[in-house]
């Protein structure tokens, strides 16, 4: 057997594997041997059914067996022993006058070649690290919202500017009837609100659904609709008020304290302002993160040139998924995907270059750390190592969880490179701010 290769270019090979009577002729005698002891052919007794016979009915099967064997040995074995990085798969180059008569045979294969390129972290415009910041404003309506939430609720005859009003919205043609309780900050403008002061229990205001909310959210959250009929729904409904409340605010004394965070926890209004900013600050930390990520992400894919054999990929997409599909799908799915493809080769230099590996071990440890969060969540603080490991075990059994978290700790090991490594500068914002700029 010889397996050769042509570089048609950098990016392009084709690589030949010729086979020969005497790389499979033996173990295709050996097959059809034991095929003969066991054949059960009319005529003739077990065992005893001519070669020849044997031959003409299975012959050609085992032939075509054992060469494709051959085939795909060979060529795995070249390209490790090679080290040829390739894209995709080797597409075999079609040969319909295939002679299965022949003693040798020759078989081709295109392959795609993995660019060679370097990968540079220090950009030449500094890419912003966000802060996101809990301001004054941010706290104090935090604290309000725990006021409201721990306050006493009194009822009210009428609907004013604070009140938490119960009732049903209703469209007959698009079958919306769904009881909620609704604040008057939920609609969009002051239109809306001065149709609502001074209504009484019992009252119905008819009310426009295009833009009467904040956002597409609140509209499927509060008519319960889909997704899809929820963007530029324009239809009028109607809302049966049945029940006024309004909150005393919650004193701000120890008790609330004890309630929010366990007993003397805090003991300050001061405490209790910073420990909302300690606490908010956290979860905003996570969200600067995954911006830089996404950023440094896009710089790299735009700033790392390099070429891809796009029309051996779109070749070989045409027959990788379920459904073959044309030239011209085909060309359309590369491009769709030709970003997170170039990103996946970037991403391999640097794990390779940087060693950033995820071991089983690491998983263990995060798999711990995970289980330990979940658990305070329920109150469960001191589980011990023997139950943190059972519990491990059972998560790492399964595939699809060892790949989630493996995917969760390489974001980790790049985000903690590209701190070190690339070329960044750090930017305070305000949460508001950075929703308003990033999110709207």
């Amino acid at each position: 057997m010889n397996v050769t290769r042509e570089n048609i270019d950098a990016l392009n090979a084709v690589v030949k594997v010729d086979i020969a009577k005497e790389d499979y002729s033996d173990q295709v005698e050996k097959i059809l041997t034991d095929y003969r002891k066991t054949a059960n052919i009319p005529g003739f007794r077990k065992g005893h059914v001519p070669m020849t016979m044997v031959k003409k009915q299975y012959g050609k099967a085992v032939l075509v067996d054992e060469v494709n064997k051959l085939l795909q040995d060979a060529l795995g074995k070249y390209l490790t022993e090679e080290k040829l990085d390739v894209l995709g798969n080797p597409l075999p180059k079609p040969q319909d006058d295939l002679d299965w008569g022949s003693d040798n045979f020759s078989f081709e294969f295109e392959l795609g070649l993995a660019p060679n390129f370097e990968v540079n972290l220090k950009s030449k415009k500094a890419i912003t690290h966000y802060n996101i910041v809990a301001d004054k404003k941010m706290i104090d309506d935090q604290i309000v919202n725990i006021r409201k939430q721990y306050g006493k609720i009194i009822s009210q005859t009428e609907v004013s500017k604070d009140s938490e009003i119960t009732g049903v919205f209703e469209n007959e043609e698009k079958a919306i009837n769904n009881a909620t309780m609704i604040t008057l900050d939920k609609f969009k403008g002051k239109a809306t609100e001065k149709q609502f002061i001074g209504v009484k229990v019992g009252d119905v205001v008819s009310l426009k659904t295009k833009k009467l909310f904040n956002d597409d959210y609140d509209v499927i959250n509060f008519l319960k609709v889909s997704h899809d009929d929820a963007h530029g729904l324009d239809i009028e409904v109607s809302f049966t008020i049945s029940e006024i409340n309004t909150r005393e605010l919650a004193d701000l004394d120890q008790e609330l304290f004890d309630k929010l965070f366990g007993k003397d926890t805090v003991t300050s209004v001061k405490e209790l302002k910073d420990k909302i900013k300690e606490d908010s600050e956290k979860q905003f930390l996570q969200q600067g993160d995954q911006k830089l990520l996404n950023d440094v992400t896009e710089n790299l894919v735009e700033n790392t040139k390099f070429d891809l054999p796009s029309s051996f990929l779109q070749k070989w997409m045409r027959t990788a998924g379920e459904t073959e599909m044309d030239a011209d799908q085909a060309k359309e799915e590369y491009e769709k995907s030709e970003k997170s493809m170039r990103y996946q080769l970037i991403e391999g230099k640097l794990i390779e270059k940087h060693d950033l590996q995820v071991k089983f071990e690491d998983l263990q440890v995060h798999a711990k750390e995970m289980i330990k969060v979940q658990m305070a969540q329920f109150g469960q603080m001191n589980s011990s190592d023997e139950e943190l490991d059972g519990i491990a075990a059972r998560i790492l059994s399964n595939k699809d969880e060892v790949k989630r978290l493996s995917e969760q700790l390489m974001s980790a090991k790049l985000l903690s490179l590209y701190k070190t490594e690339a070329n960044l500068k750090t930017k305070e914002i305000t949460y508001d701010d950075f929703v308003k700029e990033f999110y709207s």
